[in-house]
């Protein structure tokens, strides 16, 4: 009896990259990217935006606009057209912190010269300025409960509150013993409590009731560049140095500490309606951290230093429209997510999360698996039934299912028809998994020479180009550089006969010579490496 013919086992490759996670899928459809370059270069030092979510107390959410701060002007961009709306420029030092109140209707910014000034956002009007600071001022920030309550942070080392109606500041924060660079009031709290981060590597807690010291301090290792309170109002981040400080304000102590930047962080913000946390550092790149077990689940990497970063949310629904990143180099990055299909992927990842965390992630994979129809399962009912106790199944060989019938290209090699099973894999578009199976094959039958003779120009041609495509892919090498030698062996004579096949052939040359220049770039890198590597183990055995 003849035994049935199994197909041809195909080459197993090695594991590619692992595929991309629902959140990086999210973070990716961040697609539409535009790059706004800032007059005269200048760095883009904040970006900001009034969101809903962090002001309770505004009625308006329909707000269409978000500021940068860049050089010595405050630019007003639109939400949906991502174009330039108005520009204010009423500044007589480099501008710094340019803040749109919940309502849209006011900017708050400050400058390098230690004034405040308060505009109309429709006229461009001054309609308030301070000059109580006698240093730059680098935070200024509108209270989520009141719209008429201001604080500004400044190099004089204090941070002050104000009332918009009134001339003077109404409360100052004394205690900081360097310049004062970062400053926010905490949500969820009706006292008006107010976090500050300063360059004496410390991050307090203010009461503007106790005015005289701070309620809580948290020291740090290097200067704090940046806070950023989460919405709960019990949890506070603070970035100094290269790492994220999570501080615990119910503990009064620090809950973690998150290195995951080579340079100094500079910049934090929320996203995803505060469940996530964005990070950005002078190394260029941008993290984004879940709010549980902060876990980096995604990154972007920019050319330059990252000097600030915002969320925008677009109403009503607040989701997440675009990513603002502001660079050293004076472009404004802004990457934008389309709703539609991405939105059922939002909703796909939310839920995923949510099974992760409550435990039921094999439960959610078994009802999202693809449901076999009921015609295939009547005819697998009984296939796997091996007898019941002493009773033996008989398998009738007429009944026997046949097998699947086998490609003509794998007809061919079985034949012997190689060049014609050669031919059919290429000709046919088959994967090149499958083409290199193939090869594989006739390598180890060594019917390499017999499959590759006796061919013309056009029969060439598919060859030449596959080993030009696939001769980069290093699980393709070791095959692809045997096939190469054995044309050129057997078909260098037939050179300037054909002008397409020489076409061919020199682009199989071009590729060679840019895989050599690339194998002997790593050489080099590898030499210098080695030489880093053992000038620092002689350092550390003396």
């Amino acid at each position: 009896m003849a035994a049935t013919v199994a197909s041809l086992v195909q080459v197993k490759l090695p594991a590619g990259p692992a595929p991309p996670t629902p959140e990086q899928r999210y973070w990716r459809s961040f697609r539409s990217h535009q790059q706004i370059p800032s007059p005269a270069s200048a760095a883009i030092t904040h970006v900001s935006f009034p969101s809903p979510a962090d002001h309770p107390s505004s009625t308006r959410s329909t707000n269409d606009l978000f500021a940068v701060t860049s050089g010595l002007r405050v630019q007003l961009y639109s939400i949906r057209a991502r174009k330039l709306l108005k520009s204010i420029t009423r500044f007589d030092d480099v501008a710094r912190s340019g803040e749109i109140r919940a309502d849209a209707r006011v900017l708050l910014a400050g400058d390098d010269s230690g004034t405040i000034q308060v505009f109309d956002v429709h006229s461009r009007a001054i309609l308030r300025t301070w000059k109580e600071h006698k240093q730059p001022v680098w935070a200024t920030k509108f209270s989520p409960h009141q719209l008429t309550t201001v604080l500004s942070a400044s190099d004089d080392k204090t941070v002050k509150l104000w009332d918009l109606p009134r001339q003077e500041s109404t409360t100052t924060l004394v205690g900081h013993g360097d310049y004062v660079r970062a400053a926010a009031f905490l949500p969820a709290t009706t006292s008006g409590a107010v976090v500050s981060a300063s360059y004496d590597e410390s991050v307090r807690i203010w009461d503007p009731r106790v005015p005289g010291r701070a309620v809580m301090t948290f020291m740090h290792r290097a200067p704090v560049e940046s806070v950023l309170p989460l919405r709960s109002g019990t949890t506070v981040l603070a970035a100094a140095g290269n790492q994220v400080s999570v501080l615990d304000l119910v503990a009064a102590k620090p809950q973690q500490v998150l290195q995951v930047h080579q340079k100094t962080v500079t910049s934090l913000c929320l996203a995803s309606n505060g469940s996530r946390v964005l990070s950005g550092g002078l190394d260029g790149h941008l993290k984004v951290l879940e709010t549980t077990a902060w876990t980096v689940v995604a990154g972007f990497k920019y050319p330059s230093p990252i000097l600030s970063l915002r969320v925008i949310s677009a109403a009503p629904t607040h989701e997440d429209k675009h990513l603002v990143v502001g660079l050293q180099s004076g472009i404004l990055s802004i990457r934008t997510r389309f709703s539609g299909e991405e939105r059922a992927r939002d909703q796909e990842r939310a839920q995923q999360m949510a099974a992760l965390m409550d435990g039921r992630l094999e439960e959610y994979d078994r009802k999202k698996a693809k449901r076999i129809p009921l015609g295939v399962q009547k005819r697998r009912r009984g296939r796997d039934f091996a007898g019941a106790g002493i009773d033996v199944v008989v398998e009738d060989v007429d009944d026997r299912r046949k097998g699947k019938k086998l490609p003509q290209w794998e007809v061919d090699l079985r034949k012997g028809r190689y060049a014609a099973a050669l031919d059919g894999v290429l000709n046919k578009m088959y994967p090149p998994v499958t083409v290199l199976t193939l090869l594989t094959a006739l390598r180890h039958r060594s019917a390499l020479r017999t499959a590759l003779l006796g061919r013309d120009e056009r029969a060439l041609q598919p060859i030449v180009k596959w080993l030009t495509k696939h001769l980069p892919d290093p699980r393709y090498l070791v095959v692809a550089v045997e096939v190469g030698l054995l044309v050129v062996e057997l078909y260098a004579g037939h050179l300037g006969e054909s002008p397409d096949f020489d076409k061919a052939v020199r682009a199989l040359h071009a590729r060679v010579r840019e895989e050599v220049e690339r194998a002997q770039q790593a050489c080099l890198t590898e030499g210098m490496l080695d030489l880093i590597l053992s000038a620092d183990e002689t350092m550390a055995a003396s």
